[in-house]
């Protein structure tokens, strides 16, 4: 995809180069992001330069939508294959798929007469230099240190700041990058999936691909156990697409069932599967359980096709290894919240995480696995071997293995992230970090204090000084010492709630000084989905008040710094 888009824009290439090509884009974004869409867009207006000819309006699918991307999807999609059929129609020895026949699966999974002593413990992935940083596919198993809430009891959130040891894991990362780490199911959440489709955990099995050209998920090993491809691999606890309920319909063999499947996966179902799925945001899990004759005739070989696997999540990082040698510390807050539904929503990997407990060692047991929606005890994780094999591949026969204590190790990996930091000693910086948006900026003053740079300037905002202000003790010495200028924001203290881009106004002098005279860099991170369109309000407002520029030069002013990154931001959903 890379060297496509490098091709399609260069500067040289002849304006007709596209002009016997009829196309069609179509983007799939979050529109709480302020580039939207940015890539199908510019796609789209470069076909077009190019000569190309557009079948119809680029189509803009947007998960905040109430009834998600299928809602602009669904008519594009019906316009699209009237267009397509019309320019090219169907041969005559072809049909079109009758609704209600689903296409092969993907695999074939063969069940093994009996559990294997011993498998493999190779990874099956292509050979890399030992010496390579973790990945993906080869993460490195780092021991949990600590693992605090360092929110106040009283709080509505629970906040922990985890630190893992990363001695010997060839690790290096800089201010502003993220680790990614590989969350698991929770073992009640994996014995309830085998027990509605009537799995056994203990049976193994190997797969292989219907098609020459498909591969392997390199994630799984051959053979894999039920149990390893439910906890490790299947995401069974996330919201299921529309396009589940309609692979659910053409298995199920329950008449009742399946005319409710083909409502819900119809395009005239939509809001009636928003109502049901999407609003209280049902898990696949919790919609299987409530169709228990068409899930207990689920195939095992239609498994990988109508769940997708488990998504690494990304933190950002929120020490310096300059402070914190051989260490990685996160900030993480733990999501949990209320729907209709009687169960509390969980995530999936912050609810993981904040159940391990490193100084209760973790139990060598197929059983491990954190906090998905389901309550119950902290259950421990499973991985043990130093060798980065063990992040992907389980033994079989250790199902029968006794449990015994051991550390507990996550498998993750560090990739950079989306801010970088000033390597000249004398430029300025000003942080702005609500809540935990405030965890790479840590990591940004710890290393910059290390190196001796100071005009270090954090505007930092929570709810309540005394109960979610993180690193407090912290900052007041950075700010003994001179190293560092903090300037909060407690929201929730005062009759009249005062955020972080109020400060910014307030300080608009400050700010204007910094960036205009001084060269100063400005950097932004938290929620995407106020925040930053009202931190941009507030400094376009500086630029005008404390500046004197007109609007349209105060916005002028913000988009330069922006092209030449002196204003970054990293934003999440």
């Amino acid at each position: 995809m890379k060297d496509f888009w490098k091709f399609i824009f260069r500067k040289h290439l002849p304006l007709t180069s596209l002009c016997q090509m009829d196309f069609a884009v179509l983007g799939l974004g979050d529109s709480s992001y302020a580039k939207f869409n940015f890539v199908a867009k510019k796609l789209h207006r470069r076909l077009l330069q190019l000569g190309g000819t557009a079948l119809l309006p680029v189509c803009l699918g947007d998960d905040q939508h109430e009834l998600g991307p299928d809602a602009a999807v669904d008519p594009w999609l019906h316009d699209l294959w009237e267009k397509v059929l019309g320019l090219y129609p169907m041969p005559l020895d072809l049909g079109v798929i009758p609704p209600g026949v689903p296409l092969p699966p993907t695999f074939t999974l063969q069940f093994l007469p009996e559990v294997p002593r011993t498998c493999s413990e190779e990874p099956h992935v292509a050979r890399t230099d030992p010496q390579s940083p973790p990945s993906e596919l080869r993460p490195f198993l780092a021991r949990m240190v600590t693992n605090q809430r360092v929110t106040d009891p009283s709080h509505f959130q629970d906040v922990r700041l985890i630190e893992f040891d990363i001695s010997g894991s060839g690790i290096s990362f800089a201010a502003g990058s993220v680790v990614l780490i590989q969350p698991q199911n929770a073992a009640s959440h994996v014995q309830r999936f085998c027990q509605v489709l009537g799995l056994d955990p203990e049976r193994c099995f190997t797969l292989q691909p219907q098609e020459p050209d498909v591969p392997c998920p390199r994630r799984l090993p051959q053979p894999c156990s039920v149990r390893h491809l439910v906890s490790q691999y299947l995401d069974i606890t996330g919201v299921p697409r529309r396009s589940f309920f309609e692979l659910l319909a053409c298995l199920s063999p329950s008449e009742l069932e399946r005319d409710k499947l083909l409502e819900l996966s119809s395009a005239p179902g939509q809001e009636a599967l928003a109502e049901y799925c999407s609003r209280p945001r049902r898990t696949a899990l919790e919609v299987l359980c409530d169709f228990p004759h068409t899930a207990a005739a689920v195939p095992p070989e239609r498994l990988l096709d109508l769940f997708p696997p488990i998504r690494p999540r990304a933190f950002s990082i929120a020490s310096s290894l300059l402070a914190h040698p051989s260490r990685l510390q996160i900030l993480v807050a733990v999501v949990q919240y209320q729907t209709r539904l009687k169960e509390p929503r969980r995530g999936l990997c912050s609810s993981w995480l904040a159940s391990l407990d490193p100084g209760q060692g973790d139990p060598c047991s197929l059983e491990g696995g954190g906090e998905g929606l389901g309550s119950g005890p902290p259950v421990s994780h499973m991985y043990h071997s130093q060798s980065w094999a063990r992040a992907l591949v389980l033994q079989a026969s250790s199902c029968h293995l006794p449990p015994a204590k051991g550390p507990v190790q996550v498998p993750l990996w560090v990739r950079p992230g989306g801010l970088t930091f000033p390597e000249t000693p004398d430029t300025p910086v000003i942080m702005v970090g609500p809540g935990t948006g405030v965890a790479p900026f840590r990591a940004a003053i710890q290393e910059r204090v290390a190196q001796g740079q100071t005009g270090n300037f954090l505007f930092f905002g929570c709810r309540w000084r005394d109960r979610d202000f993180y690193w407090e003790a912290e900052w007041k010495e950075l700010e003994r010492r001179g190293c560092l200028t903090l300037i909060t924001a407690f929201s929730r203290e005062q009759e009249q709630k005062v955020y972080v881009q109020h400060r910014l106004r307030q300080l608009g002098s400050l700010v204007w000084e910094l960036l205009h005279h001084r060269g100063a860099c400005f950097y932004l991170a938290g929620n995407a989905k106020y925040m930053p369109a009202e931190v941009s309000e507030a400094l376009t407002s500086v630029f005008q008040e404390a500046g004197g520029l007109s609007g349209p030069a105060a916005a002028a002013y913000l988009a330069g710094l922006q092209r030449t990154l002196r204003f970054q931001t990293e934003t999440w959903a």
